[in-house]
């Protein structure tokens, strides 16, 4: 099963809701409960980073019985240092949308830590790509 979502920068009134349907699909094709929370911290992370930083994107979660593959792909400005972008508290958020609630720097840290493989690529003035797998597995092992 494949979903992709299109997501517009600044749009804060419609974020979150492509990472509330991939839940709701995962919790539906039966994935493991640790493997759903998982997926949805990445899948929202990488949402709010594109409402955020760019002026659009996509979000794509391929869902196989053994693994969920979400990509994240966005016109925006892209990041310059990503070594530091995934330093705990690092943002590059404006102050507006700090005063909101969000970008406290732990977008890119948190789809680290609950992806079991990552990949992303940035070039300046262009976008991001961000790729990651999370595997399905049952509790325990």
């Amino acid at each position: 099963m494949q979903m992709e979502f299109e997501v517009k920068g600044m749009d804060f009134k419609s974020a979150g809701e492509a990472s509330a349907k991939i839940k709701k699909a995962l919790q539906l094709v039966g994935m493991e409960i640790d493997t759903v929370r998982r997926a949805v911290i990445v899948a929202y992370e990488a949402e709010m980073n594109i409402v955020i930083h760019a002026r659009q994107g996509t979000l794509t979660a391929k869902v196989h019985p053994d693994r969920v593959e979400i990509e994240a792909k966005d016109e925006g400005p892209g990041i310059p240092d990503i070594e530091l972008a995934f330093q705990e508290g690092y943002s590059t958020a404006p102050e507006h949308v700090r005063e909101m609630g969000f970008g406290a720097g732990m977008g890119l840290p948190n789809i680290k830590k609950f992806s079991n493989e990552l990949e992303i690529n940035s070039e300046l003035d262009i976008g991001t790509r961000l790729k990651t797998i999370i595997f399905n597995q049952v509790s325990g092992e």
